[in-house]
């Protein structure tokens, strides 16, 4: 790659975030300051050990909030670079694509590329490099840009590069390829990982109007007329009175999330198929399974390093893997992704309304 150097610009700035620096700052500061210092069952934040997150990547006046759980939670402390990848909305990819600057800018200050790591990349065969035209138009990444700037230079190691990475329509086969191919980057404790997923796009404006009532989302049904509103009965395609389509849309992302947590891709894949769930990262996040998977079939899994007190013996010992039972034992499963924060974008009741729905998370590695 040549050395020149190629600064991506924050084409987005002014429009889907605040553009003057000073602002952006006290703005993403707020979002931070707004979650919880301790939460969950993982005590204080960032969680130890949580180098990957999952983060919507909507305007900040929508998913800032929401993205700021995911960042609050991130571990940065052995890091020394960061693999940034989001979904291409605007340009067709049946592969992954890098980037070809040098630095991306963001109102916070540039943030340098990893152009070894990309060369790495490159040398597969495996990803085509993206135009800077193609780089600018793309919000996915962007969107994450001042989020990771702030949290790395006010970090004790300070600003790090990045790695981004354009995912494509991938197929089930190459997201699976792609996640084995990415699986050392992700055991290296020297790496972070974002990946960047918006969840259900539901209304007609999005051309999704399914509709599910029950936690399995066995009964998928599309509601594409708007007598499914009145109050006349339909016998088994009617509204469930107490499943309201914005509640329907959180059982469908829940499941999602759900499925996401076992690690299973071919459970992952599965989902989609039937709930045609609109989640614009499903691929990106779905090479995040694939690897994660990959791995744990390799015997890849989380050092134990938690100690707790035993009745009975005094002071706390350590407890040996073999020893922990149920959930207690998949804590310490490699890449097990915790969903912290979900919200939706406004609350849908019939076919004129329309919502985004934004969740984050992180997993150990």
């Amino acid at each position: 790659m040549s050395t020149k150097r190629v600064e991506r610009s924050a084409t987005h700035a002014g429009s889907w975030y605040l553009r003057d620096k000073t602002s952006l700052d006290h703005q993403l500061t707020d979002f931070l300051g707004n979650v919880p210092a301790a939460s969950f069952e993982h005590g204080p934040l960032p969680v130890p050990d949580a180098r990957i997150i999952i983060a919507p990547h909507a305007g900040y006046s929508y998913s800032g909030p929401t993205a700021a759980w995911a960042y609050k939670s991130w571990d940065v402390s052995k890091i020394e670079r960061v693999f940034l990848l989001g979904p291409s909305h605007h340009v067709y990819l049946s592969n992954c694509a890098v980037s070809q600057c040098t630095e991306y800018q963001t109102p916070l200050g540039n943030i340098p590329i990893d152009t070894k790591t990309i060369d790495e990349l490159s040398k597969t065969g495996k990803f085509q490099k993206m135009s800077k035209a193609v780089d600018e138009d793309e919000h996915s990444l962007e969107m994450h840009l001042p989020y990771i700037y702030k949290i790395l230079s006010e970090s004790e190691g300070g600003m790090r590069p990045l790695v981004p990475v354009m995912v494509g329509a991938l197929s089930t086969r190459s997201e699976r390829e792609f996640g084995e191919l990415l699986s050392p980057y992700l055991t290296d404790p020297k790496n972070g990982f974002v990946i960047s997923t918006d969840f259900c796009h539901w209304g007609t404006r999005f051309g999704y109007t399914n509709y599910v009532d029950d936690a399995d989302c066995e009964n998928v049904r599309s509601l594409n007329s708007s007598s499914y509103f009145s109050s006349s009965s339909h016998g088994r395609s009617s509204l469930n009175p107490e499943v309201p389509v914005y509640k329907s849309i959180e059982i469908m992302d829940y499941k999602g999330m759900d499925v996401s947590n076992g690690g299973s891709h071919a459970e992952w894949t599965e989902y989609l198929a039937r709930t045609k769930n609109t989640i614009c990262g499903r691929h990106p996040l779905g090479v995040l399974i694939a690897g994660i998977e990959y791995l744990r079939n390799k015997g890849v899994e989380l050092a134990l390093d938690q100690r707790r007190p035993v009745p009975g013996t005094g002071p706390a010992e350590v407890v040996a893997k073999e020893n922990l039972t149920g959930e207690e034992a998949l804590k310490y499963r490699f890449g097990k992704i915790y969903w912290v924060q979900y919200k939706q974008s406004s609350h849908c009741k019939s076919l004129s309304d329309s919502s985004v729905s934004y969740a984050s998370g992180f997993a150990k590695a």
